[in-house]
């Protein structure tokens, strides 16, 4: 990775994580001229995720990212049973990330009885949940915590994932476009997202039928780079055939019945 973008990323991350910062801020920060800050705040305002204001540049908050908890709550059953499926998919010894979201943590709960597990995660309700486990050894990214997704996030916590060995990697998303684009509504994500599915053999996607058919932010994958989607029996029939032209495979959880 160039300095350049190395800087752009740490940009991005101070940016998205103080709201509005000012050019002169920016400057001094990063130790660079005014035209170059300037350059830079272009490069990231056509990502879209950050923006101009008089003075400065502030966060794009267009995404308007739903509050964690708020997001647990909707569909719990369904996102339970995606979780138990995807844990089945898990095998003694494997190494495995869980990337952070409502529906992944939830695979932890049926990885009890699984031995010599390795768990590389962002996720702090993954790893607050595996603590019970002493077979589960649980890896921790670095970063700050960001509350709106229980998640730790830093412009360094991506580049962390080229160092292991990940054989599957179990994803959350926002939501899946028509066009079988995964997006995520935190561009602080973004880039840890796309590292995980790019250093692991292969990736699993966790979303439950609602999210089908919408699309927020920023688009972090396609279908087709997906090796499974695990959802529920709510999934019409246009998504199924979608995921079958994108070559996955596709599991459907049966949540439990009274």
């Amino acid at each position: 990775m160039g300095m350049k973008t190395f800087r752009l990323r740490q940009m991005e991350q101070y940016i998205l994580e103080n709201d509005t910062v000012s050019m002169e801020d920016l400057c001094s920060r990063f130790d660079i001229s005014m035209n170059t800050t300037r350059m830079d705040v272009a490069s990231l305002v056509k990502k879209g995720t950050v923006k101009k204001i008089y003075g400065g540049v502030c966060a794009n908050q267009t995404n308007n990212l739903v509050p964690f908890e708020d997001r647990r709550l909707r569909n719990m059953e369904r996102k339970r049973a995606i979780g138990r499926a995807a844990a089945g998919l898990v095998k003694d010894g494997d190494v495995i990330y869980i990337d952070s979201g409502t529906t992944t943590m939830y695979m932890v709960d049926f990885l009890e009885d699984r031995k010599n597990v390795t768990i590389i995660t962002n996720s702090f309700n993954a790893i607050y949940r595996a603590q019970p486990h002493l077979d589960l050894t649980v890896i921790s990214l670095p970063g700050t915590l960001e509350r709106r997704t229980n998640s730790f996030v830093s412009a360094e916590t991506g580049r962390m994932l080229e160092r292991y060995n990940i054989q599957k990697a179990f994803m959350a998303a926002t939501g899946v476009g028509i066009g079988g684009e995964v997006t995520n509504s935190s561009p602080l994500e973004f880039e840890i997202k796309g590292s995980a599915i790019k250093n692991s053999l292969h990736s699993c996607l966790l979303v439950d039928s609602s999210k089908f058919g919408k699309t927020s932010l920023m688009r972090y994958a396609n279908l087709s780079q997906m090796e499974r989607v695990i959802t529920d029996e709510g999934l019409g029939g246009e998504y199924l055939e979608l995921c079958r032209q994108s070559g996955v495979e596709i599991v459907i959880a049966q949540a439990d019945r009274d």
